[in-house]
């Protein structure tokens, strides 16, 4: 018996191997199919924009370099500065204006509208937008905020302004409102989500222990909805810092960003300079999102 017992339990480790094994094997194989994508259209085009930013160019065409001429210019011409400025200013301003509104509306869908085909109709009704175009959508604010536009005229027949404001398009005002308009939805979706999760159980002993509906807001629902919260922002913010067309048509030439800066680039052929940009951008970007990841754990809401 218990010769047996000692041979029964040796053999079990042996055989456990050649399993794990195989279920690496398998594993391997399930990811691979993700892995060749991701190799293919995110990782190699990344080190392809990096190899050419180190590349020399001329006025009339660009060669295989090693040099820091590019990276050395960009981040010490004043010009960079001013425009990562501009960048963050329409940044921060369309982040918190989607972040309020995009609250604003989820939080009525989440609590204020008590059955689910509603929700889902409302819902629907925040995407309609989305049904064209997001150039469509933007040059739609042209004609309503040019200076005989529909606005203006309003204005106007209501006795409120004298003479047309000039403000109102190819402005930084105009840039905002219309990236305001293009990604809130990006700020909606999530945050909706995570207030949908919410257990209602918390609210309502929140309220039996005597918590005031500001109170209710800022410390059950703001606090668990942050995951959501984050979502948005990391949308938000990656689509704001890397646009460069609603820039170009909203401002009429008369704002930049970083995404406008590279596609100039592009365009006069300076692919070393422009892909020197695209680095010093996605390395900004990425400082951003992991500073935001520090305040949440978004693999919670994931």
């Amino acid at each position: 018996m218990s010769s047996t017992t000692v041979k029964s339990s040796s053999a079990k480790p042996s055989s456990a191997k050649p399993s794990s094994a195989k279920n690496t094997l398998v594993g391997w194989l399930m990811a691979s199919p993700l892995v060749l994508i991701l190799g293919c259209f995110l990782l190699l085009p990344i080190i392809a924009i990096v190899a050419v930013s180190f590349w020399a160019s001329t006025e009339y065409s660009y060669f295989p370099a090693f040099i820091f001429e590019n990276y050395e210019f960009l981040l010490t011409s004043p010009v960079t500065l001013s425009v990562y400025i501009k960048t963050f200013m329409f940044t921060g301003i369309t982040w918190f204006l989607c972040l309020v509104i995009g609250f604003t509306v989820a939080y009525f869908l989440a609590f204020h509208v008590r059955t689910l085909p509603m929700q889902i109709g409302l819902f629907l009704l925040c995407t309609v937008p989305f049904w064209t175009s997001n150039i469509i959508r933007m040059i739609s604010w042209i004609p309503f905020l040019g200076r005989n536009g529909i606005a203006n005229n309003a204005l106007q027949d209501m006795g409120l302004i004298d003479e047309p404001l000039e403000w109102l398009l190819f402005s930084d005002f105009a840039v905002i409102l219309a990236f305001v308009h293009l990604f809130t939805l990006f700020m909606i979706v999530p945050i909706f989500n995570s207030m949908m999760r919410l257990d209602r159980s918390l609210i309502e002993a929140a309220v039996d222990a005597g918590a005031s509906s500001r109170q209710v807001l800022t410390n059950v629902i703001i606090p668990l909805t942050k995951p959501g919260i984050m979502i948005g922002s990391i949308f938000v913010v990656t689509l704001v810092m890397g646009d460069f067309i609603t820039v170009r048509f909203m401002s009429g030439g008369q704002s930049a960003s970083v995404g406008r800066v590279i596609s100039n680039e592009i365009a006069l052929l300076q692919y070393p300079a422009a892909s020197a940009s695209a680095v010093v951008l996605l390395l900004t970007v990425l400082i951003m999102i992991g500073i935001m990841l520090r305040f949440v754990d978004i693999r919670k809401e994931l």
